[in-house]
C-alpha cells in the first residue's frame, strides 16, 4: 500500500525533550546555555557521519536506500516459506536475534504463534537467542522439523553458539530427510569470507548476504532483520521508507531541528554530569522488546576503554531496560527518590491498535468504580504522563519518544534514530561506535576452553589463573 504525504507527515514520531531541561526539573536539568556549548561539538558529530556514511563500518547509514532488489528476493522467499512452512526459527544470538525479536513483538499480534494458522496466516516464530540445552530441548519439543525452516544468522560463521544451533539442526534434518534437508535451511551471512559461506555453498542453502560494513547491532534493516519481518507478514518497503525519511531529518544541521542530534548532544551533557545510566522504557508491550535491541545498540557501541586517540577513556552510559506501567511497580522508586544518575527515555504511543473499554461495576467501592467508563488505552496513557510529572517533580531527567501508531513506517524511523543517536554520541565522545574488543576476551576463552585450534595459548594463561578459594564459597 503506497501511503500519501500527508499521511507521512501525520506519522513522523515525535522527540520531547522538555523534561531534560533545568526550567522544568530544576537544578539537575539541562539549560539551552549548555546546549549551546556544545554546538561545535554537534557539528563535527554531524560532519562524521555525513562524511564517513557509507564506508567502512558505517555501511549500515545507506541500508534505507540501497536494498530495493534485495527486498524483492525477500518478499519472494518469504511468500513461499509461508506457503510450505509451519514455523520459522532463527538460529543467531545478539544483533542477529535482538532486532527480529523487536520488530517481531512490534508488528505481530501479541499472541502470534497461539492465533489459528487461519488468522494467524503467517508461520509461528522462534528466535533461539541462547544455548541453555533445556531451551534447544524446549523447541524441539514443540516443533516438527520437516515442518520448519531455519535461518542461521552469523557473519562470521565462527560465532559459537549460533554454529552449534546449526550444528544440531543440521544434524537432525539429515537424519531425518537426507539430501532435502538443505530444503530446510537459510544462511544469512557474508557474501565472500567466513566459515557459514562455505558450509552454505558446500550444502547448497539459500543465502541471504550481511553487507560489509554492517555491525550486528546496526543490522536490522538489512537481511538479518528483513527476511523475518517479511516471512511475519511485514512490510519491509514502508519500514525502509520510514528509516530512509528520519535519516533525511537527521542531516539537519540545527540542532533544535535535528531530533537524533539533540538527543545525542543531551545525552553527551547528562553523561558530563554523571548521568551513567540510560533506563529505556515503553509504554507498549509492542515495543517492549525495543528496549532489549537498544540495550545492545547503545552498550556495545559506547562502552570503550580507548578513545581513537589511543587515550584511556572508559567511556559509556549503562542500558537499562523496563517496562510502563509494569515497572512503575518494580523501579520507579528508585528512578524517583534514589541516585540522580539516570537519564528516563518514555516510548509512548498516541494510538493502540485496540481499544479495550473498563466495564462499570462495583459502584459503591469508589477506588475501584472510578475506573469505570474509561478505557485500558486512557489508564496507560495516563500512567505515562503521570509518571513523567512525578520525575519530573523530582528533578530527575527524562525524555519523551512519541509514536502516532505503531506501524512499520514509524518503526522505521524509530530503529533509525536510535541508531544515528549512538553514531553521534561516538563522534562526541571520539570513540570507535562499530568495534567491541571488550567482547573477544570472553570469546577467546571459550574457545580456548573447548580445544578450539589456534587457542592453545589463551588455554595456559586460563589454566594459569589463580584458583578459586574455599573460604570464599558458602555452601
Amino acid at each position: 500500500m503506497a501511503h500519501t504525504k500527508e499521511w507521512r507527515s501525520s506519522m513522523k514520531i515525535r522527540f520531547d525533550y522538555n523534561n531534560m531541561m533545568q526550567a522544568y526539573i530544576g537544578e539537575h536539568g539541562i539549560t539551552d546555555e549548555e546546549i549551546f556549548a556544545k554546538s561545535k561539538l554537534a557539528k563535527n558529530a554531524l560532519n562524521f557521519y555525513k562524511t564517513n556514511r557509507g564506508t567502512g563500518m558505517m555501511c549500515w547509514s545507506e541500508l534505507p536506500y540501497n536494498q530495493t532488489e534485495i527486498v524483492k528476493e525477500l518478499n519472494e522467499t518469504a511468500r513461499y516459506i509461508c506457503k510450505k512452512f509451519k514455523n520459522f526459527v532463527v538460529l543467531g544470538i545478539g544483533g542477529s536475534a535482538l532486532g527480529p525479536i523487536a520488530v517481531f513483538q512490534a508488528l505481530n499480534h501479541l499472541r502470534n504463534n497461539e492465533l489459528p494458522r487461519k488468522v494467524r496466516k503467517v508461520p509461528k516464530l522462534y528466535v533461539e537467542d541462547n544455548v541453555d540445552p533445556e531451551r534447544m530441548a524446549s523447541l524441539l519439543d514443540v516443533i516438527d522439523v520437516e515442518e520448519t525452516m531455519f535461518n542461521v544468522i552469523t557473519k562470521s560463521g565462527s560465532t559459537s553458539e549460533t554454529m552449534s544451533q546449526f550444528l544440531i539442526i543440521s544434524d537432525i534434518l539429515k537424519k531425518k530427510l537426507g539430501d532435502r534437508a538443505k530444503e530446510h535451511i537459510i544462511a544469512t551471512t557474508s557474501e565472500n569470507k567466513g566459515n557459514l559461506i562455505k558450509i552454505a555453498q558446500r550444502e547448497g542453502y539459500k543465502t541471504f548476504y550481511i553487507p560489509d560494513g554492517v555491525g550486528g547491532r546496526f543490522s536490522e534493516l538489512c537481511p538479518v532483520g528483513l527476511l523475518t519481518a517479511a516471512v511475519m507478514g511485514v512490510n519491509i518497503s514502508e519500514m525502509l521508507k520510514g528509516a530512509a525519511d528520519m535519516d533525511k531529518a537527521c542531516l539537519n544541521k540545527n540542532v533544535s531541528e535535528n531530533p537524533a542530534l539533540a538527543a545525542a548532544v543531551l545525552q553527551y551533557i547528562a553523561i558530563e554530569k554523571g548521568n551513567n545510566i540510560s533506563v529505556m522504557m515503553p509504554y507498549a508491550d509492542g515495543l517492549k522488546y525495543i528496549a532489549d535491541w537498544y540495550c545492545q545498540l547503545w552498550g556495545e557501541s559506547l562502552g570503550k576503554r580507548i578513545d581513537l586517540d589511543g587515550k584511556e577513556v572508559f567511556a559509556g552510559q549503562t542500558p537499562v531496560k523496563a517496562l510502563g506501567v509494569t515497572d512503575q511497580h518494580s523501579q520507579i522508586q528508585l528512578y524517583t527518590e534514589g541516585p540522580f544518575d539516570k537519564v528516563i527515555t518514555f516510548l509512548g504511543v498516541d494510538k493502540y491498535r485496540a481499544e479495550v473499554k473498563i466495564p462499570d461495576g462495583y459502584k459503591d467501592i469508589p477506588a475501584v468504580s472510578f475506573l469505570c467508563g474509561h478505557t485500558l488505552n486512557e489508564l496507560i496513557t495516563a500512567e505515562r504522563m503521570a509518571t513523567e510529572y512525578a520525575l519530573m517533580r523530582a528533578g530527575r531527567l527524562n525524555q519523551t519518544i512519541m509514536l502516532p501508531e505503531l506501524n512499520e513506517y514509524t518503526l522505521g524511523q524509530l530503529l533509525m534514530f536510535f541508531e544515528i543517536q549512538t553514531a553521534f554520541v561516538g563522534a562526541m565522545f571520539n570513540i570507535d561506535s562499530f568495534n567491541q574488543p571488550g567482547v573477544e576476551e570472553g570469546k577467546n576463552a571459550t574457545y580456548a576452553l573447548l580445544g578450539k585450534e589456534g587457542f592453545e595459548d589463551k588455554k595456559k594463561e586460563l589454566a594459569s589463573a589463580p584458583k578459586k578459594d574455599a573460604k570464599y564459597i558458602i555452601q
